[in-house]
């Protein structure tokens, strides 16, 4: 478990932060909102490392101690992720196979990579943090989450579970030179227009959409327009969460490809409208526009995919900033995506 500490070198260290951050925004004119005194109290734990150093020669002893450590994420951990109590996956019973799973050779290389990488885990801890505070200030109501990391041979990047606590599968961030391609070549979570956010910068923004996932809930209905503005949504919140982190950290695309966005905002927003894209609910047609994908088809060279939740975003923004006092829970509760459209009076930028 990594503890907090005061000592003089961490203050140092989180100050200088502090101001980078700071000047590090301001080109994006954004009114960020001073959550200094928000008090919380974040612990990370490491689960992995409690697991993989377990005594093989006394597992049940060992799996019991961390059931008892992580009552609510161990249970979690060894039935649903590993399969540990499936006797078709775990014949020989559940302690056998998680010796086995802690002992195989690839997966002891797995983890010892994540220790490499992740040895020094408190930047991340400070960042982590800082979201917490801009969480607890816009969601007051609601518990401040935990942050727990684990590995699992590449089956989940990041859950929620219990109260509002978040694992982070760090198998899944260890940088877009990591050779996941060559571990299973026919996986398409290991494109290249994926992995590419497989790394350190984008892992408190992934970990923290699984979370934003679960307040704003389902799409309201399955046309092109319901999805823009649901994916519109959680762009925004992750946004107020994660202020100071570059547009492409929050959109997940290069920073050439947020610049063509940028650029491109009315003729992306003519090709849907005159395609009758915006209220298809032709799946096969809009996929690509609402979802992580190597380019959108029929916008030019150099379109990125997910161009459509580029364009709900920019409805979001422009709904909240149509009226005063409007919270995120109230963008939350507009279900309506029509609606928010319309209330919104969104006109595309021409550059």
């Amino acid at each position: 478990m990594l503890k907090r500490t005061n000592s003089p070198l961490v203050t140092i260290f989180g100050i200088f932060l502090i101001i980078a951050l700071i000047f590090s925004c301001r080109d994006k004119n954004k009114n960020i909102p001073d959550v200094s005194d928000v008090e919380i109290d974040i612990k990370v734990e490491r689960f992995e490392q409690d697991l993989f150093t377990l005594d093989t020669n006394d597992i049940t002893a060992g799996i019991a101690a961390v059931n008892t450590k992580y009552p609510e994420f161990g249970p979690i951990y060894f039935n649903n992720l590993l399969g540990a109590s499936d006797v078709r996956i775990a014949p020989e019973g559940p302690d056998a196979f998680i010796r086995g799973f802690i002992t195989d050779q690839r997966i002891r290389k797995l983890y010892d990579t994540c220790q490499v990488v992740y040895n020094d885990f408190s930047e991340l801890e400070a960042e982590f943090e800082q979201s917490m505070r801009f969480y607890k200030h816009y969601f007051p109501e609601k518990p401040t989450p935990q942050l727990l990391t684990f590995i699992s041979e590449y089956f989940i990047g990041a859950l929620i579970y219990g109260d509002d606590k978040l694992a982070v599968g760090l198998d899944f961030f260890l940088g877009s030179d990591y050779p996941y391609q060559d571990i299973n070549p026919g996986n398409p979570n290991f494109s290249d227009y994926i992995i590419k956010a497989f790394n350190k910068d984008h892992l408190v923004s992934k970990t923290l959409q699984v979370l934003i996932d679960d307040i704003v809930g389902p799409p309201s209905g399955q046309r092109l327009l319901d999805f823009m503005v649901h994916n519109g949504k959680k762009k925004y919140i992750l946004e107020q969460l994660i202020p100071y982190a570059p547009d492409s950290v929050v959109f997940e695309h290069s920073g050439a490809q947020m610049n063509w966005l940028k650029d491109n905002e009315l003729d992306m927003w003519a090709f849907f409208v005159s395609e009758d894209y915006l209220y298809s609910t032709r799946q096969k047609d809009i996929r690509k526009y609402i979802e992580p994908s190597p380019d959108s088809p029929g916008m030019p060279t150099g379109a990125p995919g997910n161009t459509a939740t580029f364009m709900g975003y920019k409805i979001v923004e422009a709904y909240m900033n149509s009226q005063s006092g409007l919270r995120l829970q109230d963008l939350v509760a507009k279900r309506d995506a029509q609606a928010i459209l319309t209330e919104s009076r969104y006109k595309p930028r021409r550059n």
